[in-house]
């Protein structure tokens, strides 16, 4: 997450977002400017975004990446770095989603504060989500936020185990798997 750029309102953002080369989100009125994403993460984003789009073909959800805009209430605008919905609504726009049932955060030093805490705390505002995972790729760890029957975010840490569960779509997927090609192949 990059130093806030500008100060305007939603809508303003959104006219300005739309001419822009590269991508910024909003938060409260700040604009911020997205910095580019290693080769480890763009890895485990490719990666996930296979098996998930393999696991929900033919169903009526959708697995979407990076360049994605998702729009929190009237004052938060991200680009998560994977999202799956299944809202006829995202399924039908061309830029702006509202309604997905997973968020996927890869983390980096940069952000993993800030994707833990701000982001984090906005999405839970979305009624629709029922999962937040953050993957670490520097360290392998793998965590899972799931709302529970009672509206309740439980930590699931998966780090230690074989399995990336995304229990919300139903899915799971090796970490090794996760984490193929992160590092760089031996000489």
């Amino acid at each position: 997450m990059a130093q806030a750029q500008q100060h305007m309102s939603l809508d303003d953002y959104l006219a300005w977002e739309n001419q822009q080369p590269g991508k910024n989100e909003y938060f409260r009125g700040e604009v911020f400017a997205m910095v580019g994403a290693r080769r480890a993460h763009g890895c485990v984003v490719a990666n996930l975004s296979r098996h998930f789009g393999n696991h929900l073909a033919g169903s009526p959800c959708r697995v979407f990446s990076e360049g994605m805009k998702l729009q929190v209430e009237g004052d938060a605008v991200f680009y998560p770095d994977l999202m799956v919905t299944c809202d006829r609504g995202d399924l039908a726009t061309e830029m702006i989603f509202r309604a997905p049932i997973l968020v996927v955060e890869v983390l980096s030093p940069t952000t993993q504060a800030y994707d833990r805490g701000v982001k984090f705390a906005v999405y839970r505002r979305l009624s629709s989500l029922r999962e937040y995972i953050l993957i670490d790729p520097e360290t392998r760890s793998v965590e899972g936020f799931r709302r529970n029957d009672e509206g309740h975010w439980v930590l699931h840490d998966m780090s230690a185990g074989p399995l990336l569960e995304a229990a919300s779509i139903g899915c799971s997927v090796p970490l090794a798997q996760v984490f193929d090609g992160v590092d760089p192949p031996a000489d």
